[in-house]
């Protein structure tokens, strides 16, 4: 079977105050806004376009595995683990939740950071075959 699907297109966040999470992204993660209202913002961030949208108190894009533990639902990458420790310290410099540095029994490092409504995402060292023949060419 040949694939089908090329790629994710767009990934929904729930958010509590729009206009919050959309500063707080373009800022701390340098996407770049391109539409808002009070229900929603849409964003361009890691080759990836991003929607936050309005939702109530509590609401997050984790999930619980069956052993208990949270999860997030996105990870992002960086080329190589200087570029992931750079950016943990960043994320640090900057006041954001962020996780520790962790060794989880597979290639590379990752760490988990958090928005201000509670999403959580990964980060890992290390790039997919086709971005990282992208990121060499350059």
């Amino acid at each position: 079977m040949s694939e089908k699907l090329i790629r994710i297109g767009t990934i929904y966040l729930p958010v509590t105050d729009i206009n919050r999470s959309a500063k707080w992204y373009v800022r701390h993660l340098g996407a770049k806004l391109n539409y808002q209202d009070d229900d929603k913002a849409i964003l361009d961030l890691a080759n990836q376009s991003i929607f936050l949208v309005k939702s109530g108190e509590g609401e997050s894009a984790n999930f619980t595995d069956h052993r208990g533990n949270e999860r997030f639902s996105v990870t992002f990458e960086v080329d190589g683990l200087v570029e992931l420790e750079a950016l943990h310290g960043d994320f640090i410099s900057l006041g954001m939740e962020v996780g520790a540095i962790e060794d989880r029994g597979h290639a590379g490092r990752n760490f988990v950071f958090y928005d201000p409504d509670g999403n959580a995402f990964d980060v890992w060292s290390e790039l997919s075959p086709s971005f990282r023949h992208l990121a060499h060419k350059e």
